[in-house]
């Protein structure tokens, strides 16, 4: 393959790693401060082209197809076509061996639009990253990066190209995809030797790799398949993997299926012989025997049903990121949901400020109650605001407004409604140093050049422990009284506030890092402001049919346990009781057995960290759940890898969580999941149905030839005819089953059994009725039509169309449209298109196979009289009460009647 424009990097005379960065930003007409200048983009992007890899060369189409044949049963059939040919039968060659190939361009085609549309689903949630262009930040799809560009790092992120550092603070990155090192590497802005190896290369961060920690500035310096993995792997292509725990269950069954098979035709073939039948006939029946039996469509089946599951739901703002995932959501029996974004809407507000004594409503100073100002009073008060301001990692951009996170864009906002100016605070109060937000410490800091301060936000708890005064109204400082502080901490988490804590101390005067030892003591409490962020009203809903349908939902999340209490109670995640909350610490250090009893039990879990919810987790599995949990941050990782079903969210998950997902929410909405757990069970259900479909057909077909064989009887049915069975059915009346919508009162149920077999035996027993009803009735049509005096062709021609407009009615009956009477009947062509399509086909097709002359030819069939067509037409009456029957063994393959 020719190298693309995106392989690119500009020539340098020695490697990025080993040149100091001031010469890199130079040579590359960037600046350290302002980036690229946005009319120097197009120019490079045309250049160097965009910022993704070549694709990798696939399989020539040819070889794919090819592959379509390594099947046992298509082997069996070649081998059959060729033994006919040697028989001086080229016609039947040619048609079994034409049956073959419509077989193999069937699979060729449903593989290759289930592949395309899985990975254009898997690629459409692209890495965003920020960048800095015109000295203004902005979020951009990774694509449109450039040589040049000034790139902001954080935990979390995943590095978009490689990139020449030129700031870091505790940066640490996970190389392992590229180096093999187990463990991060802590980075740094020094340039290497030219020959020192890519595990040493500390100034560079590479493309793939994964932020964990810290925060940093980087010039791309290559994009691409000129980065180091470009160049290591030759292609980051999309390796789309359409093999699923199912379909691998499938192609076992099929393949142990057909060894027994093969077995019976072959005492198939022996006992028509010692019964006096001709060679050639039983060899005939040995065949149709073999193809009769195999479901050899399943799999095709269950592959198509997985991907329009995918597709679904990706409708409904879940991408699937692991084909499995789809089978184990109808089996989800727990939701571990976080709280922030998922259940509430993201969308922050403060609403008040306890400073120097005071509780502040906010809504007050909007109104201009009473012509009070406190500002004015309470200094206390405005250096709250002011460290809201001052200790946040949000900004503000003309194109996009506020940019960061939504709590720290609240600070902002109300800072900025309450008249303060936030550019003139940070040129008063420049920024030296920052230790970033992390789950496990809960607080930020930063350290503040002119005034000589280190601000503090985060957690109540950790704020409050480091504190020993606290700020007055009249900026005079007092010791802390704790007591009042907690209260009025309870008072806002009781309205569901989210209560973050602000501290302040002195710093040295020529001071320029800030130490972490400097925060463990002696710091003066500012303040606390509570923000809102109220329950989504459709997850309102959402927690409910989850409830009825019998999956617990836990909230798990670092906020206050009052906060989160109230947003659950809102939620009625207590179902009507009082709901439980622990906390994250009071999990630590219990026994095993009490874990377990508290985990069963506890509706809400706060300030839990990290590590606490991959204990949660595997709590929830030894007691036999099937765990969903949501995460967004790079700690959530190992915790979502664990559960059975990863969520991460799209919008504002970290690219660590979504590797480690199994699904991605595109809209953060807990509303998405349970869609997505509705569209796994109609996924599950819609196989079951499949089967419940195909293997009577197989059932009856070879019960009929083995029956035949022993009783030294004529064959009602050909090979070529057990053939042309099997395709319609594929084509045209099986496949449209995968289309079947998900069922009004499917999330009324409870989950299914992970254990249960996908043959359970109430399916089972349907499918022994219905094979048994099919056998029977090809017998007395064609023992009918012999004995009336028809001929063979004629007889045989009869039972086959009796046989398919039996199943047209069985179709209908474990399809959707079948329930609710007469009135969802006539809806019918409205909501199952593509079943009554299907129908369609199949008796158009059978049309052709019986009247049209090349047809009965080809497949040794005989045109009926509108008489005898009328006859074949009975059996769609008589199948009524034996479909009623079947559905009394296993009612699942249908809808759930209205109870």
């Amino acid at each position: 393959m020719a190298p693309a424009p995106s392989a690119a990097s500009p020539p340098r005379s020695e490697p990025a790693h080993a040149t100091p960065w001031p010469a890199l930003i130079e040579a590359l007409a960037s600046d350290p401060e302002r980036g690229l200048e946005p009319d120097q983009v197009p120019r490079r992007l045309q250049e160097w082209g965009p910022n993704s890899p070549d694709q990798q060369e696939q399989k020539p189409a040819w070889r794919r197809f090819l592959g379509q044949f390594h099947d046992p049963l298509l082997y069996t059939l070649l081998v059959v076509g060729l033994v006919k040919l040697l028989l001086g039968e080229p016609g039947e060659a040619v048609v079994i061996w034409s049956v073959t190939v419509i077989n193999a361009v069937i699979g060729y085609v449903q593989e290759s639009r289930a592949e395309t549309a899985i990975a254009a689903l898997a690629r459409s949630v692209r890495t965003q990253v920020e960048v800095i262009r015109g000295g203004e930040p902005r979020r951009l799809d990774s694509v449109e990066l450039v040589p040049g560009d000034l790139v902001l790092l954080e935990a979390g992120n995943k590095v978009p190209a490689d990139l020449r550092l030129l700031q870091g603070r505790n940066l640490q990155i996970d190389e392992s995809a590229l180096t093999g090192e187990s463990l991060p590497v802590a980075k740094g802005t020094t340039a290497v030797e030219a020959e020192a190896p890519l595990s040493e290369r500390i100034g560079m961060a590479y493309a793939g790799s994964l932020v964990t920690a810290g925060q940093g500035r980087g010039l791309v310096v290559a994009t691409g398949n000129a980065t180091e993995v470009g160049q290591i792997s030759g292609s980051l292509a999309l390796q789309v993997n359409l093999n699923t725990p199912l379909t691998r269950k499938f192609r076992g069954f099929s393949n142990t299926l057909l060894r027994i098979v093969l077995l019976l035709a072959g005492l198939t073939f022996l006992v028509g012989l010692a019964r006096g039948r001709a060679a050639s006939e039983m060899f005939d029946g040995a065949v149709a025997l073999a193809v009769g039996a195999i479901p050899e469509e399943l799999p095709a089946i269950v592959t198509i049903t997985l991907a329009i599951g995918v597709n679904r739901m990706a409708r409904r703002n879940a991408i699937i990121r692991k084909l499995p995932a789809v089978e184990t959501l109808g089996s989800t029996t727990v939701i571990c949901s976080d709280k922030t974004g998922t259940l509430t809407q993201n969308r922050m507000t403060v609403r008040e400020i306890h400073a120097g004594g005071e509780r502040v409503h906010l809504g007050r100073l909007w109104n201009g109650a009473d012509g009070d100002d406190p500002l004015a009073r309470n200094l206390a008060l405005r250096e709250t605001l002011l460290a809201g301001v001052l200790c946040n990692d949000a900004r503000s951009s003309q194109s996009e407004g506020l940019v960061g996170d939504p709590t720290e864009t609240a600070l902002l906002d109300v800072a900025e409604n309450l008249g303060m100016d936030r550019q003139k605070a940070l040129d008063r109060h420049p920024r030296r140093d920052a230790i970033p937000f992390a789950s496990e410490q809960q607080f930020m800091a930063t350290l503040h050049g002119g005034s000589r301060r280190i601000l503090m936000k985060g957690s109540v708890e950790t704020v409050l422990r480091r504190c020993t005064h606290q700020l007055r109204a009249d900026g005079a400082s007092e010791p802390i009284d704790r007591e009042a502080i907690e209260a009025a901490v309870a008072a806002m988490a009781q309205q569901g506030e989210r209560v973050l804590a602000f501290a302040i101390a002195e710093a040295e005067p020529t001071q320029e890092r800030l130490a972490e030892t400097q925060l463990d003591e002696g710091l003066t409490f500012l303040g606390l402001q509570g923000l809102l962020d109220p329950p989504r009203p459709e997850a309102i809903t959402a927690v409910a049919a989850c409830q009825r349908a019998g999956i617990q939902v836990k909230m798990i999340t670092g906020d206050h346990p009052d906060t989160a209490r109230s947003i659950a109670t809102q939620l009625n995640l207590g179902r009507g009781r009082e709901v439980r909350t622990r906390t994250g610490q009071s999990l630590e250090e219990k026994s095993p057995e009490r874990l377990l009893a508290i985990v069963r039990d506890t509706d809400v879990f706060a300030r839990v960290v990290p590590a606490q919810k991959l204990a949660l987790v595997r709590a929830l599995q030894e007691l036999g759940e099937v765990v969903a949990m949501t995460g967004d941050g790079v700690n959530d990782a190992p915790a979502l890898r664990q559960a059975d079903i990863g969520i991460a969210m799209g919008r504002g998950g970290t690219e660590v969580a979504r590797e480690a997902a199994d699904m991605l929410l595109t809209d953060d909405n807990f509303a998405t999941i349970e869609s997505a757990v509705e569209e796994g069970r109609a996924v599950y259900l819609n196989l079951r149905k499949a089967l419940a479909f195909v293997l009577p057909v197989n059932g009856g077909a070879s019960m009929t030839i083995l029956l035949a064989a022993v009783l030294g009887l004529e064959l009602p049915v050909t090979a070529l005819q057990v053939l042309w069975l099997n395709m319609v059915c594929a084509l045209t009346l099986s496949v449209p089953l995968a289309f079947e919508p998900s069922p009004p009162l499917l999330m009324e149920q409870p989950p299914r059994s992970p254990e249960e077999p996908l043959l359970n035996r109430g399916l089972v027993q349907k499918v022994l009725l219905v094979s048994a009803f099919y056998w029977l009735f090809i017998f007395s049509m064609f023992l009918w039509a012999r004995d009336q005096g028809h001929d063979l062709a004629l007889a045989r021609t009869m039972a086959i169309q009796a046989l398919v407009l039996a199943q047209v009615a069985y179709l209908v009956s474990i399809s959707q449209v079948s329930k609710g009477g007469w009135g969802q009947l006539r809806r019918a062509p409205l909501r199952a298109p593509i079943l009554l399509a299907g129908i369609a086909a199949a008796l158009l097709l059978q049309l052709a196979f019986s009247q049209l002359s090349w047809m009965n030819s080809w497949f040794d069939t005989a045109p009926l009289s509108p008489g005898q067509a009328l006859l074949c037409a009975t059996s769609l009456l008589v199948m009524v009460p034996v479909a009623w029957l079947a559905e009394r063994f296993d009612p699942t393959t249908g809808v759930v009647a209205v109870r």
